[in-house]
């Protein structure tokens, strides 16, 4: 009677470990392609990003049945960093592929991660519009950051209805800590930028008119 007992144990956890394993290699593939799909972005190379977006979406959804037959697996840890990660990617995307006036940044039902991963995911995403700012300030277009700050607000000012303890939120508050000095960061680098360029415009005009 025991052994068949501790028989059957064994392989319902040897069956646990497998979709275990197997669970952490498909996590670290969703890291893999939204880091490159996100380098793809800053490269303005949307066609390679959105390529590995798509396949990333459909490593997710092969682990979507853990929710129901292991929950342990799934809250676990190491797949909502994984779920991060995309949400991450996938709104960046949206931001930056937006071709339209109103933006349509996709939420955690459409993307099929949990609440508490879509919310951190979205703490992220400042790094890489600051990022992408600095790229237009080097291009000599601050002009065009003005939009990208302007939903950096916006994200920061989400993130702060969010104040729940970390056991809840997984570190959220600190996101917002971090999302809030990168603002006030860029917000003086743009600044600095734009007038730097009404400078050099108002030079070109003085020696266009003296000459």
């Amino acid at each position: 009677m025991i052994g068949e007992i501790s028989s059957r144990i064994k392989d319902k956890l040897e069956e646990k470990d497998k979709v275990r394993e197997n669970t952490i290699i498909i996590s670290r593939n969703i890291v893999r392609n939204c880091r490159s799909a996100m380098y793809n972005l800053h490269r303005n190379k949307m066609d390679e990003a959105k390529s590995l977006i798509m396949d990333t979406s459909e490593m997710l959804e092969k682990t979507h049945f853990l929710r129901n037959d292991h929950p342990d697996i799934y809250y676990s840890g190491f797949l909502e960093h994984a779920q991060q990660e995309f949400t991450e990617c996938m709104i960046v995307y949206s931001i930056l592929s937006n071709k339209k006036e109103n933006l349509l940044i996709p939420g955690p039902d459409e993307l099929c991660v949990s609440e508490i991963a879509y919310l951190n995911g979205l703490g992220d995403v400042s790094g890489e519009l600051r990022r992408h700012i600095l790229d237009l300030i080097r291009a000599g277009t601050p002009e065009k950051g003005e939009v990208h700050l302007q939903l950096m607000e916006k994200i920061a000012n989400c993130l702060m209805m969010f104040d729940y303890p970390d056991a809840m939120t997984h570190g959220l508050r600190h996101k917002t800590d971090i999302t809030r000095s990168i603002i006030e960061k860029t917000r003086g680098d743009l600044t600095n930028a734009m007038r730097q360029q009404k400078l050099e415009k108002a030079m070109k005009d003085f020696e266009k008119m003296i000459n």
